[in-house]
Order: structure tokens, then C-alpha cells, then sequence
């Protein structure tokens, strides 16, 4: 492998979901160009493996246990990450579910509940309680949403899930104005179909008559030829909003998808 640019060297970054999929791939990048990485996840098990392969705490990155959408939990992240550093400069709000894809009227109130708590209120958790330590130095955040809800909306049954993902990109753009003014850059990445796990903890009922009877070509993806993309792709899209490549872009959200949303939505 070839060295990588440090073009992160000397940042502090946190990354949410970090145990697998998009997070995962994110840390291990913004490692290799330099950064320090705060590794947040909702099982000690799988932030501590991607610990290990970005060189252990020994090489000055941090690995914390959060349920991302439970206030105390993500204040307590903070503080034991703040009785380390000083400040960050990097926040990925990454975290998120699938939920459960069902009918409206099948779709449980407690169901919905849980796919807001995770996606919405885990990405407003995030970033709010991060603001003291990105304020002294301006910083870069970048939360993932997705195609569903901002371009795509022919995945029927997928409502609480296109709807946390819509409200991600408002959230996204509200704050970036805001907090323009502390010099912290906002934007917002949606993915298309990407190889992660996130499927494994999608639950789907009832959907065969729901969906409109849309043909495509072979495969959903035009420009992979139906293929999903890697995360690791991903992972380079975000690495350069947080860098200081993307200096001067804030508010904005950037589709990584091969075209499928063009053809699917």
C-alpha cells in the first residue's frame, strides 16, 4: 500500500458508528492521514477491533461506548473525551439504523420512534454536545444521511427511515449557518447502495404489494454497472469535506451513488 498524504495531521476527529460499515472505514482513513480518532459505538466489542487496526490507544486515538441517542450516555462519551483532548476539529455523524420498513398502517408508533431516535436525535446529540470542544478552533462536521428521502422515494414501507434521512440534510443546512460564524463547516454526505452490514438489523414486513412496479436495467447502480460501491469510498468523500480542501464548503450535500437515485427515484 501507498503511504497516505497526512493531510490530517494533527486534527482531532470523532466518529460515530465506528464498529463497522461507513464509520469503520472513515476512521481507519482519517488514521492513516493523521488524524486522532475518538471511535463512538454502541458495543464495546466492535469499536475496540477497529481500535486495534488504527494502532490502539498506544497511537493517541480513544475508543468510547454511546448509544448515540441516549443524552446521558453521549454527555459521558464527551466528557471522558475531553479529559483526554482539548478540542476536536472533526466530528462524522455517522450512526444510524435501518428500522423497521413496513405499510403505514403496519408501521408501530414506538417502531417509528426508534429509527428517530437513532438517525435524528443520535445526529443532533452528536453534533450539539460536540460544539465546546469545535467552538476555540472551528472545525468541520459531516453527518451521512442517504438517497432515501432526499432523491429517492420508491423504496415504499422505508417512511421512518427516508424521513430521519430527509431531516438530516435540513439539519444539516440550518446549522451550518449558524454556526458559520465559529468557523465550523457542516455538510452532509447520502449514500447509495453501499456493501456495509446495516442490512443485518433491517426488519421488512409486508412490502411485496406495497412496492410500484418500476423496472430498471440490469442492476440498480448505472455507472457500476449494478454494483454497490465500497464504504471505503465513502469514507474518501468525507475525509475531504473534513479536510481543508473543502475549506470553503459548507451547507451542502453531496450525492455518492453511481447515479441510482437518477434512475430510481
Amino acid at each position: 500500500m501507498q503511504p497516505q498524504p497526512k493531510t490530517l495531521a494533527g486534527r482531532n476527529a470523532i466518529v460515530t458508528g465506528a464498529g463497522s460499515g461507513i464509520g469503520r472505514a472513515t476512521a481507519i482513513m482519517m488514521a492513516e492521514r493523521g488524524a486522532r480518532v475518538a471511535l463512538l459505538g454502541r458495543t464495546r466489542e466492535s469499536i475496540d477491533r477497529t481500535l486495534h487496526d488504527i494502532g490502539g490507544s498506544g497511537a493517541g486515538h480513544l475508543s468510547l461506548e454511546a448509544d448515540i441517542g441516549d443524552e446521558a450516555q453521549v454527555k459521558s462519551a464527551y466528557a471522558a473525551l475531553s479529559a483526554r483532548w482539548d478540542h476536536l476539529d472533526i466530528v462524522v455523524a455517522n450512526a444510524g439504523i435501518n428500522g423497521v420498513w413496513a405499510p403505514l398502517d403496519q408501521l408501530g408508533v414506538e417502531e417509528w420512534d426508534m429509527t428517530m431516535r437513532i438517525n435524528l436525535r443520535g445526529t443532533f446529540l452528536t453534533v450539539k454536545e460536540a460544539l465546546p470542544l469545535l467552538r476555540p478552533r472551528g472545525g468541520a462536521v459531516v453527518v451521512v444521511s442517504s438517497i432515501n428521502g432526499t432523491r429517492i422515494f420508491s423504496n415504499s414501507g422505508a417512511t421512518a427511515y427516508a424521513c430521519s434521512k430527509a431531516a438530516q440534510v435540513a439539519f444539516t443546512k440550518m446549522i451550518a449557518l449558524e454556526l458559520a460564524k465559529d468557523r465550523i463547516r457542516v455538510n452532509v454526505v447520502c449514500p447509495g447502495a453501499i456493501e456495509t452490514n446495516i442490512d443485518d438489523s433491517t426488519e421488512r414486513r409486508d412490502l411485496d404489494d406495497l412496492h410500484l412496479p418500476v423496472e430498471f436495467p440490469e442492476g440498480d447502480v448505472p455507472l457500476t454497472g449494478g454494483g454497490p460501491g465500497d464504504a471505503a469510498q465513502v469514507a474518501e468523500l468525507i475525509t475531504f469535506l473534513a479536510s481543508d480542501a473543502a475549506a470553503l464548503i459548507t451547507g451542502t450535500e453531496v450525492y455518492i451513488e453511481g447515479a441510482q437515485s437518477l434512475l430510481q427515484g
